[in-house]
C-alpha cells in the first residue's frame, strides 16, 4: 500500500493524506510548518509570510489544534523507534509569548531534545527584543518497547551539538525555506550509513527534505497544498545532483577520529569529572 505514495509529492491537505497512510511505515521524518505569524510578520529577509493556496492567519487555538493532530498522525505512520524533526519558533502576540511546548507536551511524542538552530541573521529587525536570530528544532522519538531513551547516537552525529549552527536558504520561492544542511544532518544522524528508508516531510515547500533523502538513499513522501511548490519541488528532485555538493559539505562534518569508548580503552583522557571522581575517591579511602 505504501508504494502507491512512496517518491511522490502529494498536492493535498495535509491531514486528509496522512490519514491514508499505513501505520507504521516511516522511518524519518523531517518538517517545518507555517508557523501562524498572522501574516503581518515582515522584515528585510522575510518580506510577507502569505503561502500561496494556504493561510498562515488562524485563530491560534485552531492552529494548535491542527498541529496536535497532525503530529499525532505522523506518530502513527512512523515505525517504533523512528524519530521526526520539528522545526519552529517562539512567537510573540500582543507581548504574550507562545512556545512550541505549548502544543508537544499534548502529542503522543516522546519530545528527545530541544535543538537550537542558530540561522546568524534576524529576519525581523525592530528593537522590541533581542533580535531573534534562533528557531527551535524538536528531535521526537516514538518509544520502542517501554524505553523512552532510544538508541544512543553515533559519536560522529552527537559531536555536532545542539546548537545546529546554518544560514536560511535565499535563492528559493518558498517564503520560509530552511537548508538542505539541516534535514540531511537530521536523516543522516539517525539513518547513518543505511540505505532504503522512507523519510516523510507533510508540509514539504521547495522539497529540500525530499531532496536530502535522495541524495542519502533513501525514499520519500511528501505532501504540501501549494501547486508552484510541489513544482519546484518536483524540478529539484529531477535536478538532485546539482545539490550533491551542498550535501557533502555536511557530511564530512558527521566525523570523529576517537569514540569515547576507544580513548577510555588506551586509557586517554575522557573528561574532567571522570578524572576528578578517581581523585575525590582516593583522598575518600587514603
Amino acid at each position: 500500500m505504501i508504494e502507491q505514495f512512496a517518491n511522490k509529492i502529494i498536492k493535498a491537505d495535509v491531514l486528509e493524506t496522512l490519514l491514508r497512510l499505513p501505520d507504521s511505515c516511516v522511518d524519518v521524518g523531517v518538517t517545518s510548518p507555517p508557523y501562524n505569524k498572522q501574516e503581518n510578520k515582515k522584515g528585510w529577509l522575510v518580506k510577507n509570510v502569505v503561502y500561496s493556496g494556504a493561510t498562515d492567519k488562524l485563530p491560534e487555538d485552531e492552529y494548535q489544534d491542527i498541529q496536535v493532530k497532525v503530529l499525532n498522525e505522523i506518530y502513527r505512520v512512523t515505525k517504533p523507534g523512528g524519530s521526526f524533526f520539528y522545526n519552529h519558533k517562539t512567537r510573540w502576540e500582543r507581548g504574550y509569548m507562545i512556545h512550541p511546548m505549548d502544543w508537544l507536551r499534548k502529542t503522543k511524542w516522546t519530545i528527545r531534545q530541544e535543538i537550537i538552530w542558530d540561522r546568524k541573521i534576524a529576519a525581523n529587525i525592530r528593537g522590541w527584543r533581542f533580535w531573534q536570530v534562533e528557531e527551535r528544532i524538536y528531535w521526537l522519538y516514538k518509544a520502542k518497547g517501554k524505553s523512552l531513551i532510544g538508541k544512543e547516537l553515533e559519536s560522529k552525529h552527537a559531536l555536532l551539538t545542539s546548537i545546529w549552527r546554518f544560514s536560511p536558504e535565499t535563492n528559493n520561492p518558498h517564503p520560509a525555506p530552511f537548508p538542505l544542511a539541516l534535514p540531511v544532518r537530521a536523516i543522516y544522524s539517525i539513518m547513518s550509513d543505511a540505505k532504503g528508508g522512507l523519510v516523510i516531510d507533510p508540509y514539504c515547500g521547495s522539497g529540500t527534505t525530499l531532496v536530502a533523502a535522495k541524495i542519502l538513499g533513501h525514499n520519500y513522501i511528501g505532501v504540501d497544498i501549494t501547486e508552484e511548490y510541489v513544482k519546484y519541488a518536483e524540478r529539484r528532485l529531477r535536478d538532485y545532483e546539482r545539490e550533491i555538493p551542498l550535501a557533502e559539505e555536511e557530511l564530512s562534518k558527521h566525523v570523529v577520529t576517537k569514540t569515547f569508548a576507544e580513548r577510555k580503552e588506551r586509557g586517554e583522557f575522557v573528561g574532567r569529572h571522570r578524572n576528578h571522581t578517581k581523585t575525590r575517591d582516593k583522598a575518600l579511602f587514603d
